[in-house]
């Protein structure tokens, strides 16, 4: 016998949701016996969960070796000195784990290996001829999440699968890339999941250009707009469309106004329409110019303030201002800053004062794509109780050059003219990187061309989130069940029920199982002393595809078929079973 027997198997199925699951896969992967909590972000796999992963891995190992790809291994504790190189030991901040060894040497556990294949590559090859070449591996990564939340969505530990290709060329590198593109819509097309490919920043990683593989749910953490004209983004890395330059040569000169206790837009505007009320229309929170100041923080700790201004209707996005300033990152200006700072006015803050430019040398200002030359401006002007109206883009005032963070909306201008974003949310299941030279540079990998002088390689980074697939095929197909997975990932084709009592049963079970399992199906017989309906409940929860009742049919000579994800049932001859059966699962 080499079928699994349920009263064997290492599962407990719980009645209840725990405590902690925000999502449906987090929910229905710990119900179901398929994955344990042992700490925040950290999460122990059961045999049902690692079969499934088992598949996961297999489907992105055939497409990743179909385009050429070896598979290597790397340790997941590594040293320092290869992140020191490239800057990424201070750069990853807070989210690298760290530690010592007994020695007092600096380690780290690895949150990505871009390090580590550059100087394998380098070890080994020398020559253009030994290029181009594409590694892997499928590994444990970990990155000390601030919230990891979700379950396995987004946890402190985890298994991804990353590759790297290495070439003499750019040309090579850009081969490189589309293989890997396509590569990932296979893999995305083969785990059944709805996706969108989406522009990204590089963030830590780096390049000149990167894409993200995101699965669309609506319980994805990350934000993306697309165009009906083909544009999509993810919210960090998208741009709308400045409007055109404005003619502003009948505007009136700047003029500096008292507004008395206007610390606020809300409170600007409304005093504006009492007591500068203006024809035709109302003023509103668009035509403000809202100057936000924050302290620019880099991975050395070196602070230096940062202006930005936006319309007084938007607010700005703090994940796009993340992904703009990465590595560095934005503090709010605190009471002490505006101290060092006087001539910025808490609630009144604007680019100038009595006309003339007071940032030069003093603190960087950049403007949003909507604040373009010509456009007219009520903003702070620098003074308690006082504004400016008029204050033209072009004429009064200029920035240090753009910075498109602000909150993007339903109805935004795509940067690249193909008309209104929308908006919608997805989890990031693949991003692909142009790294170009960044880390062969670093950390000093070059090979000799066919001129015999030394070229320095260029890079291309693939990541593929495997444990995050898991969860997003169990969030894209479960119900209010359990789980309910495709076929090609379910960790048995078949359970096989004990719906009732009687040696009879049992025996006519056992040989089904058997005959199964002979035929090349991975099969669980439920043996188990409890009542049906704890069966069939359990059943569903765990997502067998296929569920064999052997019960009272049997007297008739018939056996009840369900399948789980049509839903459907129908009675099989206990003649035909098998082959009923194997054509079902094998459609």
């Amino acid at each position: 016998m080499t079928y699994t027997l349920m009263s064997e198997l290492f599962v407990r199925t719980l009645r209840e949701d725990p405590a902690d699951a925000e999502v449906p896969s987090h929910r229905w992967l710990t119900r179901a016996g398929y994955i344990r909590r042992a700490a925040p972000g950290i999460y122990s796999w059961l045999p049902l969960g690692l079969k499934v992963l088992a598949k996961v891995e297999a489907i992105v190992r055939e497409e990743v070796e179909a385009i050429g790809a070896q598979e290597v291994h790397f340790p997941a504790l590594l040293p320092r000195e290869p992140y020191e190189l490239t800057n990424r030991w201070t750069e990853y901040g807070p989210n690298l784990f760290r530690l010592k060894d007994r020695k007092g040497t600096d380690m780290l556990l690895g949150p990505t290996h871009e390090e580590m294949f550059t100087l394998m590559v380098k070890d080994l090859y020398s020559s253009y001829k030994d290029l181009p070449v594409i590694l892997y591996q499928v590994q444990t990564k970990y990155r000390d999440e601030a919230r990891p939340r979700a379950g396995i969505l987004r946890g402190r530990e985890f298994t991804m699968k990353d590759s790297y290709s290495f070439d003499a060329t750019t040309e090579g590198l850009q081969v490189a890339y589309d293989k890997h593109r396509v590569c990932y819509q296979k893999i995305m097309e083969r785990l059944g999941l709805e996706y969108v490919i989406v522009q990204a920043m590089s963030g830590a990683m780096g390049g000149s250009r990167s894409e993200e593989f995101l699965a669309i749910s609506e319980n994805g953490e990350d934000d993306f707009v697309r165009s009906p004209g083909g544009y999509a983004a993810n919210v960090e890395a998208a741009s709308i469309a400045a409007p055109p330059a404005q003619d502003y040569s009948q505007i009136p000169p700047a003029e500096t106004i008292a507004t008395p206790g206007t610390a606020t837009i809300d409170l600007l505007v409304s005093f504006l329409n009492t007591a500068h009320s203006r024809e035709g229309e109302p003023w509103t929170a668009s035509d403000t110019l809202k100057n936000v100041v924050y302290m620019r923080v880099s991975p050395e700790g070196e602070r230096t303030p940062l202006m930005i201004g936006v319309p007084g209707d938007r607010e700005i996005d703090e994940k796009r201002l993340e992904a703009a300033l990465s590595p560095d990152v934005a503090e709010p200006f605190n009471d002490d800053d505006f101290e060092a700072y006087p001539q910025l006015v808490k609630g009144y803050i604007g680019p100038v004062k009595d006309s003339t430019q007071i940032l030069s040398g003093k603190l960087e200002y950049r403007t949003d794509p909507r604040v373009v030359e010509g456009s007219s401006w009520i903003t702070g002007a620098n003074e308690k109780d006082f504004h400016v109206m008029n204050l033209v883009a072009g004429r009064d005032f200029t920035s240090d050059g753009v910075m498109d963070v602000a909150e993007i909306r339903e109805g935004d201008l795509a940067g690249d003219g193909s008309g209104p974003l929308s908006i919608a949310r997805g989890v990031e299941m693949g991003h692909i990187f142009q790294l170009g030279q960044k880390y062969a540079e670093a950390l000093g990998l070059q090979v000799l061309d066919e001129n015999g002088k030394l070229v320095t390689v260029t890079m291309g980074s693939y990541g593929f989130g495997v444990t995050r697939a898991v969860a997003m095929v169990a969030e894209a197909t479960c119900d209010d069940k359990g789980l309910a997975w495709p076929r090609n990932l379910a960790p048995y084709d078949v359970v096989i029920i004990i719906a009732g009592k009687g040696e009879e049963l049992v025996e006519a079970a056992s040989t089904l199982a058997q005959e199964l399992d002979e035929a090349g199906l991975d099969v669980v017989l439920d043996d188990r002393s409890v009542s049906p309906g704890v069966k069939f409940a359990d059943s569903e929860l765990i997502g067998f595809p296929t569920c064999v009742v052997v019960g009272r049919g049997l007297a008739d000579g018939v056996v009840e078929v369900r399948d789980r994800t049509a839903g459907t049932n129908r009675n099989v001859e206990v003649a035909r079973a098998v082959e009923e059966i194997l054509g079902e699962v094998r459609a």
